[in-house]
């Protein structure tokens, strides 16, 4: 009887915080929006103008998705109230453990719900491309590369976003020395956005015989997939592009013809490349998507009047630039250095889990808005 107690204040106190929620999410605003678009839609005239119609239909999906997500929360959490009062009668075992999964879903769908709300930049619901770089230190950086890639592939598996490695270089003798990795899904690049920056491990190397202690950096850069932007124009030649056989996992055309495309826009430095679609054309209709998306991000996040002020993206990938250290020995830590958030089940984060990571980085950017 304790623990349903317990709940039951935990439940009123989740009440509250649907309260807040709601105000968060727009609620009221959503369902005026969705009213608006009603009528707009019952309009005999409504389909004359198709392009706009279109728009119109895909932003009335967006806002009955938001109404659609807080309305099961709140039945949810009208199931679980039912569900103590229930089990308060009955004082059923079976029937307790039920509410204390409920309670703990409900609390994890809030705390997701109340996330979304800071992901309000221009691209925050566009797919994310994460590109990874081994920093100096050769094998042991490259293998350090090689294990950040696996730790968002698993990320993004775990939370639902479709997995997808674009282009990888191999190292010398083991991991990677850079490789590109799309995840797609809502909201991807407002949740991976946080993760841009150098990386740094502390851990014994294996590829040391004398089993010393090593320091290795790698790079994350994360930008939106931008869909194609009039702003953007890119000259032919200023492009140089280069074709080759693609190396690592990537499938039946791996290594067996030149299909891989590397583009360098020559004006800025920058170079994309993709190697895992089906054909050399569109391995360079992805590659020039990529430099379209990355020329966009700088130009941004820069406040660039012309895509020609760009000089390329400058990362010092060593001491003292990282964002985030992982290690592995003498204790096992995983420490971010802009938000003081950190992790001791190092083994956990490596496997995926950055959750808090991501959320205290999304708060800490909010705490710092204005």
């Amino acid at each position: 009887m304790i623990i349903l107690d317990n709940y039951r204040v935990k439940l009123m106190e989740i009440a509250e915080q649907l309260k807040e929620l709601s105000s968060a999410m727009r609620i009221p605003q959503v369902k005026e929006k969705l009213a608006e678009f009603e009528q707009i839609t019952a309009d005999p005239n409504f389909w004359n103008d198709m392009e706009k119609s279109q728009k119109i239909l895909v932003e009335q999906k967006r806002q009955k998705d938001i109404l659609d997500a807080y309305n099961a929360v709140v039945a949810a959490h009208s199931d679980a109230e039912t569900l103590v009062e229930l089990a308060m009668e009955e004082c059923d075992e079976d029937t307790e453990n039920e509410i204390v999964t409920m309670t703990e879903e409900l609390e994890k769908t809030i705390e997701h719900l109340t996330m979304d709300t800071l992901l309000n930049g221009e691209y925050d619901k566009a797919n994310a491309i994460l590109t990874f770089h081994a920093g100096a230190g050769g094998t042991e950086a490259q293998d350090w590369a090689l294990m950040l890639f696996r730790m968002y592939s698993r990320y993004g598996e775990q939370n639902g976003f479709k997995v997808k490695c674009i282009d990888m270089l191999d190292g010398d003798e083991a991991g990677i020395k850079s490789a590109v990795l799309m995840l797609e899904g809502k909201n991807a690049y407002g949740y991976m956005k946080s993760e841009s920056g150098v990386h740094r491990l502390v851990r014994v190397s294996p590829f040391d015989a004398s089993g010393r202690r090593q320091t290795s950096f790698a790079s994350v850069e994360v930008m939106p997939e931008i869909e194609d932007d009039k702003s953007i124009e890119i000259r032919e030649e200023d492009l140089e592009i280069e074709c080759h056989r693609a190396s690592g996992a990537g499938g039946q055309h791996v290594n067996k013809t030149d299909s891989a495309v590397r583009i360098k826009h020559i004006p800025t430095g920058i170079v994309t490349g993709c190697q895992t679609e089906r054909s050399q054309k569109q391995n360079r209709e992805m590659a020039l998507k990529m430099l379209k998306s990355k020329l966009m991000e700088i130009k941004e996040r820069e406040h660039l009047e012309k895509i020609e002020d760009i000089k390329g993206v400058q990362m010092d990938n060593g001491w003292g630039s990282q964002i985030r250290s992982y290690v592995f020995m003498p204790y096992t830590l995983v420490k971010d250095h802009r938000t003081n958030y950190e992790m001791g089940n190092v083994q956990a984060v490596m496997d995926g889990d950055l959750e808090g990571f991501i959320n205290a980085y999304l708060k800490h950017l909010k705490a710092n808005e204005g």
